[in-house]
């Protein structure tokens, strides 16, 4: 991905969201050319000057300080997210070095395969790119067997993006398609030269009208907790609540676990699912010891 492009682009849809009432400035008398601030306002809220600001916009952030894209996320109110979103595009000199690593595979430790054989609820390992390193079978059961598809094809943004059945089986799928992209996004900013992201990125854009429109709104977001609304095909409805741990060794590597609210309906369906596939606790599953081929 281009670089300039991105961080021009992030920063144009940041500050088109806030207006200047909202970033504490006097209300402005007449026509407004642009929605939201101006580039001169953020300047003026980020204490630098406006050609400072402009070249940093375009792109042009050699050299670029960390108190001044400090500066400029207060300016336009980013969230954490949004922040460490800005530094990974605009690199700041303390940060290059570690930024130019090269991309290591991805290996699932066999403790943590025990671990999701242990749960007797779904759990997903998902890594880079939103890849699928590995589930229990619960997790297969509830959403699709990412194991018996090809290596590139066990990714969540394949599977929400292009996958008819996934369309079925979120209630929201809307906003679950919103929020897989803006994690896409967030990686991207990190691994802007990952090969594997972009062929994912151009096959989603190429087979995904929803994909694009949403690739050029510029979100970013990172999971830790929420609910998923799901219609399965075998047992109805299902409300799970999710919870999103780092795992050990790998920050780019995380455990999802999925648990109904306690003798609900919900807790009643995922017992049912998990009869009728077959699926347990202790029951094992087949595993592969790397995986960092699904881009």
């Amino acid at each position: 991905m281009d670089r300039s492009s991105e961080i021009r682009e992030f920063l144009r849809t940041r500050r088109a969201r806030i207006s200047p009432e909202q970033a504490g400035l006097a209300p402005h008398s007449g026509a407004r050319r642009v929605p939201g601030l101006r580039r001169e306002e953020v300047a003026q809220l980020a204490g630098v000057s406006v050609d400072y600001y402009i070249r940093l916009e375009r792109g042009r952030t050699q050299g670029v300080s960390e108190t001044v894209l400090e500066a400029v996320a207060r300016a336009l109110h980013l969230d954490e997210t949004e922040r460490a979103h800005l530094f990974d595009l605009a690199q700041p000199t303390a940060a290059r070095a570690r930024r130019r690593r090269p991309i290591a595979p991805q290996r699932v430790h066999p403790v943590l395969y025990r671990t999701l054989d242990s749960l007797s609820v779904p759990a997903v390992v998902q890594g880079r790119r939103t890849d699928v390193l590995a589930a229990n079978k619960l997790a297969y059961a509830l959403y699709t067997d990412f194991e018996a598809r090809p290596h590139r094809e066990r990714n969540f943004a394949r599977y929400v993006f292009l996958d008819e059945a996934a369309r079925t089986l979120y209630a929201d799928w809307d906003r679950v398609a919103g929020d897989c992209l803006a994690m896409l996004r967030l990686y991207a900013g990190r691994h802007p030269d990952d090969p594997q992201l972009t062929e994912l990125i151009g096959e989603l854009s190429l087979h995904s009208d929803t994909f694009r429109r949403l690739w050029a709104d510029h979100d970013v977001i990172a999971h830790t907790t929420g609910t998923k609304r799901l219609h399965h095909p075998l047992v109805g409805d299902l409300t799970l609540d999710y919870l999103v741990l780092a795992v050990e060794g790998d920050p780019e590597q995380t455990l999802t676990i999925y648990t109904p609210e306690p003798a609900s309906p919900s807790a009643e369906a995922l017992s049912l699912l998990a009869s009728w596939t077959g699926t347990s606790a202790t029951g094992p599953h087949a595993r592969e010891e790397t995986t960092d081929s699904a881009g």
